[in-house]
């Protein structure tokens, strides 16, 4: 197990190029589109090495399998607009969530993490990019718990300590998943949605005015965006919150010019969808608060590159 020394080191914002891995239930919401894209723009700092399709339920999948099937798609259609077709390799991740917390569920993308980051050391990490369910990752930690040490997580899950409930999309739909990670000791960096990143919003006009125009892959996230807001609040004022952009905006929080964050004991996420709490808990790196202004800018000027 890592020194805590080092556990909180790798917690830290990193400096310097790093090697990262994005794990994206892409198909379930547009904001997965913008935090593949805006990785692949940040390449001064963040080297993409592999993109892994998470599972997911809702009426745009009639299933886990489903869902990461149509997500594994979703990411080839991304790269393709972005011109990065092949540039990545892909994998299919989990085609149920687990059953137990000592249960795995075997999967292509589960089996490249453990490969990958093998290939790594506590003291040159592997970051990884959660933003959706849980459940690949989890898997791979329970059948290669040593690898916990190799990697950083930085996980889109859950909901603000605060918040009355943690019935949040990617943790309530694998529990064990996430009871997993959290306790797994891997060294965590959590962004709690409602009551933290929820903040991070933005609406059609603004998207129409900073990227209209500006590539076929930014007319894409224009229109998905505006389409799937139109279908909930059509003829009534909207905006969208860019959830998933924020987990790749952490790895770029040089000098916390985008988010604030602080060390807590990391929570436990229960099968009633709340949490509780232990101050025994390894630590882990929550964001409590996002520069809203300053990520959309740093996002806009990344993702303009892509595509022309």
């Amino acid at each position: 197990m890592l020194p805590e020394t080092q556990r909180i080191k790798n917690m830290t914002c990193p400096e310097g190029p790093i090697d990262l891995v994005i794990d994206t239930d892409a198909y379930n919401e547009i904001d997965d589109q913008y935090a593949i894209a805006y990785a692949m723009a940040a390449s001064e700092k963040l080297r993409l090495k592999a993109l892994y399709a998470a599972p997911f339920t809702n009426d745009l999948s009639s299933g886990p399998k489903d869902g990461m099937e149509k997500s594994y798609h979703e990411i080839l259609k991304l790269l393709s607009l972005a011109g990065r077709e092949g540039a990545y390799p892909v994998f299919r991740g989990s085609a149920r969530y687990l059953e137990d917390e000592r249960t795995p569920v075997i999967s292509d993308a589960a089996e490249d993490l453990i490969r990958r980051a093998e290939g790594y050391s506590p003291e040159k990490p592997l970051y990884v990019a959660a933003i959706g369910a849980i459940t690949n990752i989890a898997s791979a930690l329970i059948l290669k718990p040593s690898i916990a040490d190799r990697i950083v997580l930085v996980w889109l899950g859950g909901n603000a300590p605060f918040w009355p409930d943690n019935f949040e999309f990617n943790c309530m739909q694998d529990v064990a998943a996430a009871r997993v990670v959290t306790g797994s000791g891997v060294p965590l960096v959590l962004l709690p949605c409602h009551g933290t990143v929820s903040a991070f919003t933005t609406t059609g006009p603004e998207l129409e005015y900073w990227l209209r125009g500006k590539s076929v892959l930014c007319d894409y996230l224009v229109d998905h965006t505006v389409e799937a807001a139109e279908r909930y609040a059509k003829g009534t004022p909207w905006s969208r919150c860019l959830w998933d952009v924020t987990s790749v905006g952490w790895l770029l929080n040089d000098d916390g010019r985008l988010m604030r964050d602080r060390l807590v004991p990391a929570p436990v996420p229960e099968y009633d969808h709340r949490y509780s709490f232990d101050d025994s808990r390894p630590l882990c790196r929550m964001v409590y608060h996002v520069e809203r202004d300053a990520l959309f800018d740093d996002l806009v000027k990344h993702i303009t590159r892509l595509g022309n």
